[in-house]
């Protein structure tokens, strides 16, 4: 398999037409009616353990070291050969857990058809989620729910190619009705029910020509890899810089160190180098206790965070919703190790966070990303995903929050390091995600290909 490649040109030419494609109802209709009469059904489901070694200090916090980047990856494939990716992100050990994990969990797809099983995915995911023995093992978090990600993502990615589409055009051609089957909405009703959801679609469709620009413009996009904890200070500086230079305007910095100083003297440092103007992001990685977590922040706050990520435990409810209310005006983000859509909706009640850092490869996939983005949306709480998926995934989904659901268009993390691996990476310049255009969610490896198993 070849890497896929396109010049700039040629991606604004695809944008331009995938505009105009956009305001074509009428083609949305027929497009669906003859998907479903070309339906394939699905013979494989198989795991792969896949793991990248990083170079020294990258992917550094202050819990994480010495890690390597690991995807336990689902691969579907059907009677005509058509096949889906999907990953879900862990840090090396513990990834053939995920990968056992996927191949129990999906077998209940096997015989399925795709277009059927998508046109109610919704009910899928809640039996997949509310496995009879499975389902012990978490509920809806752990192993269990990074396979069901996996396995999640892996579907959508299928439904993409089939339709011969990039995903974020596909979510962004279905309608609300079709929209809300493909969501579980279960443990969210004193909320959001069905009817909120398609009530809040359906009150975003007058203002989608309006935000459809940014599929030409590209999204903004942050740097995380310029600040990993175990960077010394002069590399930090030198790699904030490359990134100025290259565009971006945004930069995230690892704190958490056994002695504070050393991060208020890192923040200080590079708010001096980016600017009174530029967007730096805190990340601390539930390294504080609750107490220390205050004392932190307060200290923080000179330099003027954009917002502070996992300044405490992310299961602690209490802890961000107190301390939210004692650092303001600095923000609290949360996401990256927030399991499903209920325990957001527990910090969304406790108003315990400003940023929605939800991700799909931690919650149960491109499904319950829709959810949870949904419910920021009803809570007025903007989505600046995490991205376990090196931001692959994640540049078509913002892209559907901002013209679908009318999120703003802040900022998608950007973490370069496993670029090469992936067969279509997703495309940076001055500081912007190009419009993905190839069919499917942009996870496809090299070299991570199903087998050719008799079925």
């Amino acid at each position: 398999m070849r890497r896929s490649s396109a010049t700039p040109s040629v991606i604004k030419v695809a944008q331009a037409q995938a505009l105009q494609y956009s305001r074509n109802s009428l083609s949305r209709e027929s497009s669906f009616l003859s998907h479903n009469m070309n339906d394939q059904r699905i013979i494989a489901l198989e795991s792969r353990d896949v793991r990248f070694p990083l170079p020294e200090g990258a992917g550094s916090d202050s819990i994480h070291s010495g890690s390597e980047y690991a995807f336990a990856t689902t691969l579907i494939r059907t009677e005509q050969e058509t096949f889906g990716t999907g990953i879900a992100l862990t840090l090396g050990n513990g990834n053939q857990l995920v990968c056992s994990a996927i191949e129990m969990l999906g077998q209940k797809l096997m015989g399925c058809y795709v277009e059927e099983l998508m046109a109610n995915f919704g009910e899928m995911s809640r039996q997949l989620a509310n496995d009879p023995q499975l389902r012990w093992l978490g509920p809806h978090k752990g192993v269990i729910h990074l396979a069901l990600a996996s396995i999640t993502n892996a579907c959508f990615d299928l439904w993409a190619k089939m339709r011969d589409v990039p995903l974020w055009r596909l979510l962004l051609d279905l309608t609300p009705q079709q929209l809300v089957k493909v969501l579980d909405l279960s443990y969210l009703e004193n909320v959001l029910t069905a009817e909120d959801a398609l009530s809040l679609l359906e009150s975003q469709m007058p203002g989608r020509t309006a935000r459809e620009p940014i599929l030409m413009q590209g999204y903004p996009g942050y740097d995380t890899s310029v600040g990993w904890m175990q960077y010394p200070d002069e590399k930090v500086k030198a790699l904030a810089q490359q990134a100025i230079d290259a565009g971006f305007q945004a930069f995230k910095l690892k704190v958490g160190s056994a002695e504070g100083a050393r991060d208020v003297r890192r923040a200080c440092m590079l708010r001096d180098l980016a600017g009174s103007g530029g967007v730096i992001m805190l990340d601390a990685n539930q390294q504080w206790t609750a107490p220390l977590a205050l004392k932190m922040c307060r200290q923080l706050a000179k330099m003027s965070p954009y917002f502070i990520e996992e300044p405490t435990h992310p299961d602690d409810v209490a802890a961000h919703g107190k301390l939210a209310e004692q650092i303001a005006p600095t923000r609290i983000a949360l996401g990256e190790h927030v399991p499903n859509r209920v325990v957001f909706k527990n910090m969304m009640q406790a108003h315990a966070l400003h940023f929605v850092q939800v991700d799909c490869t931690r919650v149960a996939g491109v499904s319950e990303f829709l959810t949870v983005s949904l419910l920021a949306r009803k809570f007025g709480l903007p989505v600046v995903p995490h991205v376990g998926d090196m931001g692959q995934i994640h540049q078509h989904l913002v892209l559907f929050n901002h013209v679908a659901l009318g999120h703003d268009a802040l900022f998608l993390e950007c973490i370069p390091h496993l670029q090469k691996h992936f067969v279509a990476p997703a495309k940076v310049e001055d500081g912007v995600y190009f419009t993905p255009q190839f069919p499917g969610s942009s996870s496809d490896l090299h070299g991570v290909l199903p087998s050719r198993r008799p079925v």
